[in-house]
C-alpha cells in the first residue's frame, strides 16, 4: 500500500514544490477586470520532509498559494503555514509525526501526539484569515504576504478541535463550527463565534461512536450535522489495516439543532446509508429543511480498493449532487439525486449561505483519471431551471475547487466571476483561470500564467482588497 499511495499522492502534480517564491507583474492572457480586486488562495498539502509510514494526501504540511489581483495586474506568492509542529520538524531536519493512516505518537514528542498540518481550508472572519484543519486549532495568516501570525484559539476559549468547514451567517456575521474527537467523548462538540470573533458557547453532542465528520451546514435558524458511518477503528492498525473504515451496517443520520441549542434540542433523522464529505448549502422552506450536498454510496478515503463485499469499492466513491428535504413537523425525509455526473468541491455565492440559492459551481470529475481524484472542468447548476452547463479545461488540464467572487454592487446572484487554479499536465505549468459566472461556457475572461507549478490541493478562498484593509493582527 505504501508504494501505491506514494504513486498517487507524491508524484506528478500531487508532488510538493520545494521553494517559497514571490513574483510580480505576472503575464495575463485576456484582461483582468478592474473591479476584481483581492487575493485568491488555495491551500495544498505540501510535505516538507519524506513522510513517516503510510502517506495520505490529507497529511502534507499546509502551503498557501495566493494570487493578488489589483488594477488589472497580478502577483503570486506561496508560503508554508508555520505551525509549531512544522517549526520543530524544520529544526530537527526530518518528519517527526506520522499521518492519518498510522498510529499516533503515543510517546508525545515535544508533548504533541498528533500533528496539525493546517492544510485543508481557509476562512476570513472578523478581520482575520484562518488556515484550518480538523486535527487542531486554526492558524491566523497575514495577507497579502501570507506570513503565519500563529495559532488562533479565540482568547484561549477554544476547548475542542475546529472544523475545516465553519459556516458564516452573511446577515448576522456569526460563525458556527464543530470539532470531532477520534478517541474520547464527547465525540462531537458544537460552537458559535460572534461577528466580533468571540466564542460564546461550545456544547457537547452525543454520538454513539467516533466518526470522521468533515463538513456541516447552517440555515437561518439551525445547524445541521452529518453522522455518517466513516468510523475510527484504531485497532485495525494492529492487523495491518487503516484506522478508518466505512461501516455499512451503521445508519447514516442528519442532525438538526437550533443555532443556539444544545444536545437536548438536537433531533436526528435517519437517511439511506451513505457518505457526504461536502455540503453545498441548506435553507428553510416552510416546515422543511432543505439540504444540498454531494452524496456517495460509501468511501474508502480515496485509497484504491476492490473491497466490493463490504461496499468499500472505489467504484462507490462517486460524489453526486443530492437534495434532502426534512419535514420538521412530520419527520418525513425525501432524497433526490440532481445529477448523475460526479462532481466535487461545490461552492456558492457566500452572501447566500443558509438561504435559498439558485446557482452552484462544482468541479467536474475526470473519471478516466481514476484512481487519481482529478477535476477537468467547472459545472454550473441552475436549480431553478433544473439545468446545468460546464466549462471544460481542455485536454490534459485539471483544476480544483473554484470560488465565486461577486461583482462589486451586484444585485443578481451569479453576477461575478468563477476563479480557480489549473495545471496543464502536458506543459507542466499552472495558471489562474477567471471565468464569467453568468456565461460559464464562454472563453475565459483572463488567464494568469504562474511562475511555478501549483500542486493539486484542497479548498480555496477569496479575500477582497476591502477586507484586507480591515485586517486585524
Amino acid at each position: 500500500m505504501q508504494k501505491v499511495l506514494a504513486r498517487l499522492f507524491l508524484q506528478d502534480n500531487f508532488a510538493p514544490v520545494k521553494e517559497e517564491i514571490t513574483a510580480d507583474d505576472l503575464p495575463v492572457i485576456g484582461q483582468l477586470p478592474q473591479e476584481l480586486s483581492g487575493m485568491f488562495l488555495r491551500i495544498s498539502p505540501n510535505p516538507l520532509f519524506p513522510p513517516i509510514g503510510l502517506y495520505h494526501w490529507f497529511d502534507g504540511d499546509g502551503m498557501l498559494h495566493g494570487v493578488n489581483i489589483k488594477n488589472g495586474k497580478a502577483t503570486y506568492r506561496n508560503r508554508y503555514v508555520e505551525t509549531d509542529t512544522l517549526k520543530i520538524e524544520k529544526k530537527e531536519g526530518k518528519a517527526i509525526w506520522p499521518g492519518l493512516l498510522n498510529l499516533p505518537r503515543f510517546d508525545s514528542p515535544h508533548e504533541i501526539m498528533i500533528k496539525n498540518p493546517a492544510n485543508t481550508s481557509v476562512m476570513w472572519h472578523s478581520g482575520k484569515l484562518l488556515a484550518l484543519c480538523e486535527a487542531g486549532v486554526p492558524h491566523q495568516i497575514r495577507v497579502p504576504d501570507l506570513e503565519t501570525v500563529g495559532a488562533h484559539t479565540f482568547n484561549n476559549k477554544l476547548t475542542c478541535a475546529f472544523t475545516a468547514h465553519p459556516k458564516i451567517d452573511p446577515v448576522t456575521g456569526e460563525m458556527m463550527f464543530f470539532g470531532f474527537s477520534p478517541i474520547a467523548p464527547p465525540y462531537l462538540s458544537y460552537g458559535v463565534v460572534t461577528a466580533e470573533g468571540e466564542i460564546t458557547r461550545i456544547v457537547p453532542i452525543d454520538l454513539p461512536s467516533p466518526v470522521m465528520m468533515h463538513d456541516f451546514a447552517i440555515t437561518e435558524n439551525y445547524s445541521i450535522f452529518l453522522d455518517m458511518p466513516l468510523t475510527f477503528q484504531p485497532g485495525q492498525m494492529m492487523k495491518g489495516g487503516i484506522p478508518l473504515a466505512f461501516n455499512r451496517k451503521r445508519k447514516s443520520r442528519i442532525g438538526i439543532i437550533p443555532r443556539h441549542g444544545n444536545n437536548k434540542s438536537l433531533r436526528w433523522f435517519e437517511v439511506t446509508t451513505c457518505m457526504v464529505y461536502h455540503t453545498v448549502n441548506a435553507y428553510e422552506e416552510g416546515d422543511e429543511i432543505v439540504l444540498l450536498g454531494l452524496r456517495m454510496p460509501s468511501t474508502n478515503l480515496l485509497i484504491p480498493s476492490d473491497d466490493i463485499e463490504n461496499g468499500n469499492s472505489s467504484e462507490n466513491e462517486m460524489a453526486k449532487m443530492c437534495r434532502w428535504r426534512i419535514h420538521l413537523t412530520t419527520g418525513a425525509i425525501t432524497q433526490e439525486l440532481l445529477d448523475d455526473q460526479v462532481t466535487e468541491f461545490p461552492r456558492i455565492n457566500d452572501n447566500l449561505v443558509g438561504r435559498k440559492i439558485r446557482y452552484i459551481y462544482a468541479g467536474q470529475g475526470a473519471l478516466y483519471a481514476s484512481p487519481k481524484p482529478l477535476l477537468d472542468g467547472v459545472k454550473k447548476y441552475d436549480l431553478e431551471k433544473g439545468t446545468a452547463e460546464s466549462y471544460f479545461f481542455g485536454r490534459g488540464r485539471f483544476g480544483g475547487e473554484c470560488v465565486f467572487v461577486p461583482r462589486p454592487g451586484a444585485t443578481v446572484e451569479d453576477d461575478g466571476w468563477v476563479i480557480t487554479y489549473i495545471h496543464d499536465t502536458i506543459t507542466n505549468k499552472s495558471e489562474l483561470l477567471v471565468l464569467n459566472a453568468q456565461n460559464i461556457t464562454s472563453d475565459p475572461v483572463a488567464r494568469v500564467m504562474l511562475p511555478q507549478r501549483v500542486p493539486y490541493g484542497f479548498h480555496c478562498g477569496w479575500v477582497s482588497s476591502e477586507q484586507m484593509a480591515s485586517q486585524k493582527i
